[in-house]
């Protein structure tokens, strides 16, 4: 085991999501690497400049010498969508694909994960409001971490809360890779699934593995029909990743009825539910599910 010691700098009072990601993803990388380290908190540029890892502080984007800050004149770049970079994304892109263990993890994480929390930190607005009432993001989540000013506003305060959030970052992390790394064994499957398909618009998977990601790729189909526990059920493709614009619900009929009111409006004996969203259609085995689709498929 490597027992050397790294420094991770950043800037000490106020932290963000930014700089709670950036050190999370060292930590992994680090981990990864079993290298020790510490985290210092300042903006004491003697510290600053023998730091290992500098970020979100220092006013140099520099990757060979590990230097990830974006507050200087002119900012570290943006990326191709135009979305400017902040420190987690400067390290993400350095080491995010180590991190994964994938590009294409990274990748999708970058979008996902990192880009948002980009944006805001360098005041771009990628939420709208929706009446009186704004999303609560991730940002917000890891701002009720900073201490209020009951607890104090003390370095050793915000060093100690910065460190319980940073933990919360690298969970939130793992999980997110973990996640995508099946969900990318899940693609395979479900190509699978959708060269043997029965059913021009309707496909049916051999298990209960997530296809709400990329099922949409495949224009030509409208309903996916897959196991859950002990019952099967008919769900809706939506138009993009994350709309919530399906390419066909379920008949407006359907909407909410459950057991008996649901069999005698569909024909189908073992229906037991459709949301009344209209995007899931549940029936206690597998033809159920299937016939539920394709009545579906038969409205106009």
């Amino acid at each position: 085991m490597n027992t050397s010691s790294v420094t991770l700098v950043t800037h000490n009072g106020k932290f963000h999501s930014d700089d709670i990601f950036a050190c999370a993803t060292l930590k992994l990388l680090l981990q990864k690497q079993n290298i020790s380290f510490t985290v210092e908190r300042t903006r004491d540029e003697q510290i600053i400049n023998l730091g290992t890892y500098v970020f979100d502080v220092g006013g140099i984007y520099n990757p060979e010498q590990k230097r990830f800050d974006h507050h200087q004149i002119g900012g570290a770049g943006n990326r191709e969508n135009g979305t400017p970079y902040a420190a987690f994304g400067l390290v993400w892109k350095e080491y995010g694909a180590q991190v994964c263990g994938s590009d294409a993890i990274a990748s999708f994480l970058d979008n996902r994960l990192v880009a948002p929390i980009d944006a805001e930190d360098n005041g771009m607005s990628i939420c709208s409001m929706h009446g009186d009432i704004s999303p609560y993001k991730i940002q917000d989540v890891f701002a009720s971490f900073r201490p209020t000013w009951k607890e104090g506003y003390t370095d050793e305060e915000y060093m100690k809360q910065f460190l319980y959030a940073v933990d919360l970052a690298v969970i939130i992390l793992e999980r997110e890779i973990a996640w995508h790394k099946d969900a990318e064994q899940a693609r395979d499957l479900f190509n699978a699934d959708y060269e043997k398909r029965m059913h021009d618009q309707i496909i049916v998977l051999s298990d209960q593995y997530p296809w709400e990601l990329f099922a949409h790729e495949h224009e030509d189909i409208l309903f996916v029909v897959y196991p859950r526990c002990d019952v099967w059920r008919a769900g809706t493709i939506r138009k993009e990743k994350f709309s919530f614009e399906n390419k066909k619900d379920f008949p407006i009929a359907w909407a909410g009825l459950r057991d008996a009111d649901l069999q005698r409006v569909t024909g189908v004996p073992d229906a037991i539910f459709c949301h009344n969203a209209r995007f899931l259609a549940v029936a206690k085995s597998k033809q159920g599910a299937i016939q539920l689709a394709e009545k579906a498929l038969a409205e106009n």
